[in-house]
């Protein structure tokens, strides 16, 4: 029997109440209603009391998260979308991600968002958070690529007891299954070779990844191999692998949904520019979504985004330099 990647994200969230009396999830129309993606149906009435139904007030929210934590609770908040998570930002970014900091006590809340772009779902409700959150220390930011890693890494957060924010893609809940879960993978903060190559290197996250590895699939029919890494986290950031990475190909690519200015591909390029110039036959590569509100008209959101055609044009530009 298949898995899906919301249905892992589903079987984490009953497994963390299942064996952590500390835990309990909070979100609007989560309890009974199942939430906004059914991420958590079923859920209020094998743990009742402990699956709860939040204002429509993300500020509110997250204070009730920190102030839960705070005294000795692991919550794990649902965002009915990234985009409405700005509404909690101050509390997220100079509450929870300065706790530990200002008083030594831990902040160990878990933030839902549910990430990136589906057809016709328009400027609102598409955005992808987290370049914004990594900017701001003291927060954990995770990008789940894989169901393995939807499933792991969600139990990882709520492990951690620093506050974080897993992103997880909408366009991924029903597009990925996995036959069956695989074992605990990589720990948060270790990036994964998803694909090995000698020619250029595709750095990715989140649904990107799967368009990378589909660019690499068209390029190998011409004798083209195009390794392919998925940071997993953005934050904390695996320089280490990305360069070992560059150091056997010699040229990147890095592939991010996000807007293009400033971010997490921004970053990967800051850093393989100072720390592996050295090592580059290339200049490196970004490639965003547009700079502009994402589009509601399908054909329009996929000209807006990275795909697997506008990769491989950048790809084939990188190797001919």
């Amino acid at each position: 029997m298949s898995l899906t990647y919301l249905e892992a994200i589903r079987e984490a969230q009953y497994e963390a109440l299942n064996t952590r009396p500390e835990v309990f999830l909070y979100g609007q129309d989560i309890g009974t209603f199942g939430g906004a993606f059914k991420a958590t149906k079923g859920l209020s009435k094998e743990f009742p009391g402990r699956v709860i139904d939040s204002p429509i007030s993300e500020d509110a929210m997250v204070g009730v998260a920190i102030g839960a934590a705070i005294e000795g609770a692991r919550p794990i908040l649902e965002m009915q979308f990234a985009d409405f998570s700005s509404v909690g930002f101050n509390q997220i970014v100079n509450q929870a991600g300065t706790l530990f900091w200002r008083t030594q006590t831990p902040c160990p809340i878990t933030i839902r968002l549910p990430s990136g772009g589906t057809p016709g779902s328009g400027p609102f409700h598409s955005q992808s958070m987290e370049s914004i959150y990594a900017h701001y220390p003291g927060l954990v930011i995770v990008t789940p690529a894989t169901v393995d890693d939807a499933y792991w890494m969600l139990l990882d957060s709520v492990d951690l007891d620093d506050p974080v924010i897993f992103c997880e893609h909408k366009f991924l809940y029903y597009h990925l299954k996995a036959d069956a879960l695989g074992g605990r993978g990589l720990p948060i903060g270790k990036a994964r070779i998803v694909r090995p190559g000698r020619h250029a290197t595709v750095v990715a996250y989140s649904a990107m990844v799967h368009e990378a590895l589909r660019a690499a699939d068209e390029l190998a029919l011409d004798g083209y191999q195009i390794e392919v890494v998925d940071l997993r986290s953005v934050k904390p950031l695996d320089t280490e692998t990305l360069l070992g990475s560059i150091a056997r190909t010699g040229r990147i690519l890095c592939v991010g949904e996000s807007f293009p200015w400033g971010g997490v591909t921004a970053e990967v390029v800051a850093r393989i520019t100072a720390e592996a110039f050295h090592l580059l036959d290339a200049p490196p590569m970004r490639l965003n979504s547009k700079d502009t509100p994402i589009p509601y008209h399908p054909n329009l959101w996929k000209a807006h985004r990275p795909t697997v055609t506008t990769i491989t044009e950048s790809l084939k530009h990188l190797l001919r330099y």
